[in-house]
């Protein structure tokens, strides 16, 4: 029987303890969890174990192939340069490894669940529990910041997935470093379109002290501004859902299985308010300029057998 290949996780860095700490566990506890299957991780930058430290690791174990995942919720520049010219450099160093990629985390169905239980344990006794009560509710999303477009965009991707179906007054975003708008002007945001109780929510995976700043940032803009609730909620965590969604990517980067975007897909995905469209059959949309003669034959538009 052939071998898997091991699992690298790749993470971004932090100068919080607490937080590379924490990566550090979560990569152990995927290893608890997978027992047979080499897992190893370690960062870009600012926290130990480099990344390349990580690839030597699972090499002394006799490991010769790996799917490494990046431990990040958006596609920026370490997922798409750093990590990539990492492991170009460490297959240089390790002669006969190879390789696959796989893609980042979010935003993610199973992540979105967990934003929506950090939100409702934020609120905690004065909780939204019924449609009622989250209509009175504004999210304000607070994402790491880029000076990626792309990567910033998926933010707001993240943000509006969150919204939709829920019932949410609304949902905003904002970004803590490197991109606008940030915390106290997403805070402004949110009062102009009507907010009277707001939770921040931050989008990072673990603690650190960028997350440490989006809450010193809320109390103080929530001190200056008496007469707003404002809750400030705790980051996603090494959560069941964190976990199986990385051994997720793990299989698709194994696999080859690197799709388009089918995690937030209305019609794979069970997503709230959209549960009747889950493997509806697609029709080709009629385009006026079609001339009529395949409209039984042909497909347009998003009809990519989406009812599996």
């Amino acid at each position: 029987m052939t071998t898997p290949p091991a699992l690298l996780i790749a993470g971004h860095g932090t100068r919080d303890d607490a937080g590379a700490e924490a990566f550090r566990d979560f990569v152990r506890e995927l290893g608890r969890r997978n027992p047979g299957l080499p897992v190893a991780g370690g960062f870009i930058e600012l926290s130990p174990p480099p990344l390349g430290d990580a690839v030597a690791e699972l090499v002394e174990r006799g490991v010769r192939r790996f799917a490494a995942v990046p431990l990040m919720l958006v596609s920026a520049g370490h997922a798409k340069g750093d990590i990539p010219a990492a492991l170009t450099r460490e297959k240089e160093r390790h002669p006969g490894i190879s390789y696959t990629y796989g893609r980042p985390l979010g935003p993610h169905p199973a992540l979105l669940a967990v934003l929506e239980r950090r939100l409702e344990q934020a609120l905690g006794a004065s909780s939204a529990r019924t449609p009622e009560d989250r209509a009175d509710v504004t999210v304000l999303l607070v994402g790491r910041g880029s000076t990626d477009p792309d990567a910033n965009a998926e933010v707001y991707k993240a943000a509006r997935l969150l919204w939709e179906g829920r019932g949410y007054a609304g949902v905003e975003t904002a970004f803590v470093s490197l991109a606008a708008p940030d915390v106290p002007s997403g805070l402004d945001r949110c009062v102009r379109l009507g907010a009277r109780r707001i939770v921040v929510l931050p989008y990072f995976l673990f603690t650190g002290i960028l997350p440490d700043r989006v809450r010193h940032q809320t109390e103080g803009w929530a001190a200056a501004h008496p007469e707003v609730e404002v809750f400030s909620a705790d980051v996603i965590g090494p959560e069941p859902e964190l976990l199986d969604l990385v051994m997720e990517r793990y299989t698709e980067a194994v696999e080859g299985d690197l799709r388009m975007n089918c995690d937030s897909c209305v019609y794979r995905i069970a997503l709230p308010g959209f549960e009747d469209k889950v493997g509806a059959p697609q029709q080709p949309h009629f385009h006026p300029d079609d001339d009529g003669h395949h409209h039984h034959g042909h497909s347009h538009g998003h009809a990519h057998s989406h009812a599996h």
